[in-house]
């Protein structure tokens, strides 16, 4: 390329990513603030004062507000009404993960203790994020969510979309592989396994806003590697999907799911 035509397409360049830069926060900043609010909700470290939970708090929602500003026109959304409604819902989001926690302590033979939980389960880790992501998308946050759930989804590979709806309480067992589509509904006590995908029957941006995901009833437990895809497809409550199911229609509530394929074993003669 010609010194001038390099020049040019240099430019071209900046001005496109300077207009993206200003519309995104920074993945640094915005990862490290929930690191600081996990590490507020549940301390690894002792803190032996009050005033520190207090600094730490004061100090978390100063960089949130920052975050905001840094990408967000005031004009446009109230960002103090977006930091007060956040962290007045706080408590709630704290219980809520305490529950959680609960559940996958009472349903793991597994877990040993709540703490354990906590501290080293990748599934509580990914709905920790999601219930914060979840409030900020609430809250009509844009790009953040988003970036929350893609950094639970690389660290956990639990792919929970920021607007799925969620109950509480709420056990992830191993994690790796699951997907829950933005439209999801999921109702109490709900069991899922690695693997299992809540998607859509078909994908189309005419669709963006239509509910495109399942809807799972309180106390279902769907196992391993299933699929359970479209909009209108009811999971009925107290059902069990088994293992490497295919759904796309609704199932009534009490049902048993299970795949009608025969295993064949043989044993050879020595």
């Amino acid at each position: 390329m010609e010194a001038n035509r390099v020049n040019t397409f240099i430019e071209h360049l900046y001005q496109i990513h300077k207009a993206e830069w200003e519309a995104t926060p920074s993945f640094r900043q915005a990862v490290d603030w929930l690191s600081d609010l996990f590490e507020f909700l549940f301390p690894n470290n002792r803190l032996n004062r009050q005033s520190i939970y207090e600094g730490q708090l004061k100090k978390n929602q100063i960089d949130l507000e920052n975050i905001l500003l840094s990408y967000l026109d005031p004009s446009t959304i109230n960002i103090d009404e977006v930091i007060y409604k956040f962290y007045a819902s706080l408590e709630e989001i704290y219980q809520n993960l305490r529950l959680d926690a609960t559940k996958i302590y009472e349903e793991d033979p597994a877990a040993v203790s709540i703490h354990e939980v906590i501290v080293s389960y990748p599934g509580f880790y990914a709905t920790a994020v999601y219930r914060i992501a979840n409030k900020l998308s609430q809250l009509s946050v844009p790009i953040l969510p988003r970036i929350l759930s893609e950094h639970a989804h690389g660290k956990t590979g639990v792919d929970i979309h920021p607007n799925a709806q969620i109950d509480v309480p709420f056990f992830i067992d191993h994690g790796t592989g699951i997907v829950i589509g933005a439209t999801s509904i999921i109702g109490k006590n709900v069991c899922i396994y690695q693997g299992v995908t809540l998607g859509a029957s078909q994908v189309s941006k005419v669709l963006s806003d239509v509910k495109r995901h399942p809807t799972v009833e309180d106390n279902v437990i769907i196992y391993a590697r299933s699929t359970i895809l479209g909009g209108k497809t009811v999971i009925g409550h107290d059902s069990v999907i088994g293992g490497s199911v295919f759904l796309t229609k609704s199932v009534a509530p009490y049902s048993s799911v299970f795949n009608t394929h025969q295993l064949r074993i043989e044993v050879r003669e020595e």
